[in-house]
């Protein structure tokens, strides 16, 4: 269970003595810098010290320096409960991954770790994921790693590795200051020598410190006379000798007997008690609960934000709204899904506070249905490098991407293989995207795909208006829908429809429109009436470009004589060129010494490169990646070394 964070308490709030002093500065230096200080912290102290205080304090602080920054905070015991709640509810994976994905993970009395080996190995697990990612762990305990009980010894070294440090009673001037400032939030004012009386009793605890003074503040309101040092000192329960065998200061005067008011303060206690009783019952039903709804995958902020409060009227009531709440989503959920499976697991279902934002889903899903495939982020037109041969492609891009449906409608890319025809019309539908709108883009095989799904569950309708909404509609291997007559029809239609409205439609294809074999004559005619543009083999300069980009990214500066070398090495394209250069420099890392021209000689030609499939030329584009990759045409093979992955299309 994920809770909020209490508002109170910030580094601002904390009283910092000698007893928390190193504790607060490494706390302080871990919320500026998440993950690369004292990665893990582990803080440990007996209970009411503040441990929980200033774990909050780091979260707040993180949060203050970079609103970005995600913080989880929570117990080891609702940690286990929730994660045991998931393992049942069959979300045991996302759970987990929720954890895994924090800038800063807060882990509250992970003493509790005793004995349950299943925990441990998932917190160690978990210590492991955070640390490779750099993500900050802080965790707190009654006792040091080394004391817990059973804790597995991985655990303990993992923790060693951080920064282990304790928290110490506060000493008697750290107890006057925290008395100080508490009754100046609490806006009480007691005469001279009270606090200090109070201070000077044997209370180590900073949480019974504060239960003491609020017995004054209590005793107070209902006195006629102003308590003195004697009164809050018997008030509070404390000895009437010294503290420690010390001789009180002489600004304290000798205690008095017991005052006539001891019936008030038996009452005052019983009351306490009382409340104290009915406020934890109420709190255990809500814990529950947020343990319950957690465990199903509903977010429970507002179950959290009744745990803050001091007392609640009527929390039967609360839990019961909530749990409608629940149900009505359940509800909304049941008939989106049914009209839109994609909507299984949408985050608009999880929120019993944002119903508005369930029922908007389903108004989707109702008229408007899923919205189409978008370009993939990773292309860019910006990526590309012009040449004298792509330049009149490029320009017809970039006359697209700003005027979309006005000029070159439809535009059709003509290529043979890898010379990057699928990474230019993802790049051009993330320029059209910047105009507002969905923009579909896909190959032809997915799009034949989503049609005999939507034909096999009679949704024909639905599937037609998701495409006819797109602001513009990128198609990818047009030639793939040769002998698909039933595409063919949709498509043609399609085209049509958008056309007509003025929005924008670009193609690619293996072959020139008027070339494609098995395709209707009124579908090839419409791809022909728009501006058909071949993407030539790229000139070898634009690998010199490519690789001397590529290399001044990776080593900080560049080297116009390496990237000469490797660009002219034989290569059958950018991919592949780029494939050796990432050779060289995996061999550079692993000898230690700097890529030069010589030594990328002595890597590319004394060793043979590995064997791989042949492939055509590619365009210009620096290659990210390739997450752009969406026909199934589009075979990824793998090799020994990462530099030497490269992306083919297969014919």
């Amino acid at each position: 269970m994920t809770v909020t964070l209490n508002p109170l308490y910030r580094f601002d709030t904390l009283v910092v003595g000698a007893a928390n002093r190193l504790a607060a500065t490494a706390a302080r230096a871990v919320a500026e810098s998440p993950g690369t200080v004292y990665n893990p912290l582990f803080i440990y102290a007996q209970p009411g010290l503040g441990k929980t205080h200033l774990l909050m304090a780091i979260g707040h602080a993180a949060r203050a320096i970079d609103p970005a920054v995600t913080v989880e905070y929570l117990t080891l015991d609702e940690f286990v409960e929730a994660f045991h709640a998931a393992i049942a509810a069959g979300h045991g994976e996302a759970y987990r991954q929720r954890f895994h994905d924090v800038d800063l993970l807060l882990v509250d009395d992970v003493q509790f770790l005793t004995h349950r080996r299943e925990m441990q190995a998932e917190l160690l697990r978990l210590t492991d994921a955070l640390q490779a990612a750099n993500r900050q762990i802080v965790l707190t305990s009654d006792r040091p790693p080394a004391e817990i009980e059973a804790l597995d010894e991985r655990l303990i070294r993992r923790f060693a590795g951080g920064l282990i440090i304790d928290v110490a009673a506060p000493d008697y001037e750290t107890r006057v200051a925290i008395l100080r400032r508490k009754a100046e939030e609490r806006r009480a004012a007691f005469g001279a020598g009270v606090l200090e009386a109070v201070a000077l009793l044997d209370i180590d605890n900073v949480r019974e410190l504060l239960g003491a003074l609020n017995r004054l503040i209590a005793f107070q309101a209902v006195s006629e006379t102003p308590l003195t040092p004697e009164q809050a000192r018997t008030l509070v329960g404390g000895d009437t000798g010294s503290e420690n065998g010390a001789v009180l200061p002489p600004a304290v005067p000798a205690p008095v007997p017991p005052p006539a008011s001891s019936e008030f303060d038996d009452f005052l206690t019983e009351i306490a008690a009382t409340v104290a009783q009915q406020v934890d019952a109420w709190r255990e039903k809500v814990s529950a609960a947020i343990l319950r709804w957690q465990g199903e995958g509903f977010r429970t902020a507002q179950l959290e934000a009744l745990l803050q409060q001091e007392m609640l009227a009527d929390p039967e009531r609360a839990l019961r709204e909530f749990e409608e709440d629940v149900e009505r989503l359940r509800t909304l959920r049941a008939e989106a899904v049914a009209l839109v499976p994609d909507l299984e697991g949408s985050a608009a279902f999880r929120d019993p506070a944002d119903l508005a934002a369930a029922q908007e889903a389903l108004r989707q899903a109702r008229e408007e249905g899923p919205p189409p495939p978008a370009p993939s982020p990773l292309w860019r037109l910006d990526d590309v490098v012009e040449t004298s041969g792509n330049r009149m492609v490029l320009e017809a891009l970039r006359s697209v991407a700003g005027d979309p449906g006005a000029r070159y409608n439809p535009l059709v890319l003509v290529g043979g293989a890898a010379v990057g025809k699928t990474h230019l019309l993802h790049a051009l539908g993330n320029a059209l995207a910047a105009h507002g709108g969905p923009v579909a883009c896909l190959s032809a095989p997915e799009f034949t795909d989503e049609l005999i799904e939507a034909i096999d569950r009679g949704t024909v309708a639905a599937w037609r208006a998701r495409y006819r909404r797109a602001s513009a509609f990128l198609l990818d291997d047009v030639h793939l829908v040769a002998a698909k007559g039933r595409t063919q029809d949709e498509l043609f239609v399609l085209f049509n429809v958008l056309v007509d409205d003025g929005r924008q439609l670009v193609f690619t294809s293996a072959v020139p429109p008027a070339e494609l074999e098995g395709v209707e004559t009124r579908l090839r005619s419409r791809l022909e009436g728009g501006l058909v543009v071949e993407l030539p083999p790229p000139e070898a300069a634009v690998r010199e470009r490519v690789i001397a980009r590529d290399i001044e990214s990776k080593l900080g500066a560049a080297d116009p004589a390496l990237a000469a070398y490797v660009a002219a090495r034989p290569a059958e394209s950018v991919r592949a060129a780029q494939a050796l250069l990432q050779r060289v420099l995996d061999a550079s890392a692993e000898r230690h010494v700097a890529p030069t021209p010589a030594f990328a000689r002595e890597v590319l030609e004394d060793a043979p490169p590995p064997s791989r499939p042949q492939a055509g030329p590619a365009s210009g584009i620096v290659a990210p990646g390739a997450g752009a990759t969406r026909s199934r045409e589009k075979i990824v093979w793998e090799w020994p070394q990462a530099g030497e992955r490269v992306i083919e299309e297969w014919r």
